[in-house]
């Protein structure tokens, strides 16, 4: 029989991380390294969670540097002409099985063009390994997506500190990398009990509207499509707190379900307005998850706003996994993915 609540191992949350919390100074050399070669654009390539991964970080490029010449786009976007590489040009491909027909497909297309490629992905003989030049492979485990974020967000500041003269975070940041999987573990285990709760609120919601703003909006997009409707089978609709008020808070009422995610620094104020309309004219308020309340031990304070949508992601596995075991449906249970031809 299922046990009632959920139950953090944090040993092994942390072992999970530690083949990739290893490579951190790989991934630095490795940007470094395309800096040297004289690449001068990034592209970040990925479905999902990577996709929306990479657009977090690539928000804190935009903000933080002058480089002006990182792009997040979808694998069949490689198909376009105008996102074809140059010899100049570095393309990061992100999928933790490195199965992903589409990315796979991606990486496979450009083998007889120019450009430098590099795959993060668990293991350097699996597809996506085998179609590009160079891999960042961290093993068999199940924290992929955190280990890729520390390891793209290395990779990067180590090509950004060679190539921008704006990019003034990168000791600070690669410091706090080093510290990112106790700030995870700390901020999952301190949560338990309020996603314990929170799930015993929400297992039965027809409909759940998950929002963040600017780099939280990936917390938000990954929690819904790959938490809620991948894994759980429920209706859920992310959105963007700059969206809200254009369309979507009309449908809102005392009934609606709505989970809002407040992140730092410069992005804070527009989910705090979310927050606000919530309160004033919804009975039920909203459910919030917010960075502020997690010590994040480790993180330097100029890197808190950076590290904020996975912090709240870490958290927010609490809930998805209590769900799992309220609704009986296990997280690993799939209907169409991997199962059927798509």
């Amino acid at each position: 029989m299922a046990e009632k609540h959920i139950h953090f191992d944090k040993n092994k949350f942390l072992i999970d991380l530690s083949a990739g919390a290893g490579m951190i100074d790989q991934a630095v050399q490795m940007g470094e390294s395309f800096a040297n070669d004289g690449v001068h654009r990034l592209l970040m390539v990925g479905c999902g969670a990577p996709h929306y991964m990479f657009r977090a970080i690539n928000t804190w490029i935009g903000y933080e540097s002058n480089a002006g010449s990182t792009a997040v786009i979808y694998p069949g976007d490689m198909m376009h002409a105008r996102y074809l590489p140059d010899e100049n040009t570095a393309i990061i491909f992100g999928s933790h099985s490195g199965k992903t027909t589409e990315t796979v497909q991606a990486a496979r297309s450009l083998n007889d063009k120019k450009g430098k490629s590099i795959a993060i992905t668990q293991h350097k003989d699996s597809p996506l390994g085998e179609n590009v030049q160079e891999v960042l492979a961290y093993g068999s485990t199940e924290q992929g997506y955190f280990t890729s974020v520390m390891l793209t967000l290395a990779m990067v500041s180590g090509f950004l500190k060679n190539t921008s003269s704006s990019w003034n975070l990168h000791e600070k940041l690669i410091a706090s990398l080093r510290s990112l999987p106790e700030a995870l573990a700390a901020a999952k285990q301190s949560s338990i009990s309020i996603g314990i709760e929170n799930a015993n609120t929400l297992q039965n919601a027809s409909a759940l509207h998950v929002i963040g703003n600017g780099p939280m909006y990936t917390t938000a997009y990954v929690f819904a499509a790959c938490f809620l409707m991948e894994m759980q089978r429920m209706h859920a609709h992310p959105m963007h707190a700059l969206d809200f008020f254009h369309g979507p808070f009309e449908m809102m009422d005392d009934a609606s379900r709505i989970i809002l995610l407040k992140g730092e620094g410069i992005f804070r104020p527009d989910s705090e307005r979310v927050r606000q309309f919530c309160d004033n004219y919804l009975g039920g308020g909203c459910l919030v998850y917010d960075s502020k309340t997690f010590a994040m031990p480790g993180i330097d304070a100029k890197i808190r706003p950076i590290a904020a949508p996975f912090v709240v992601d870490a958290a927010m596995t609490n809930l998805v996994e209590q769900l799992a075991i309220l609704r009986a449906h296990p997280l690993d249970t799939r209907r169409y993915m991997g199962k059927v031809d798509y």
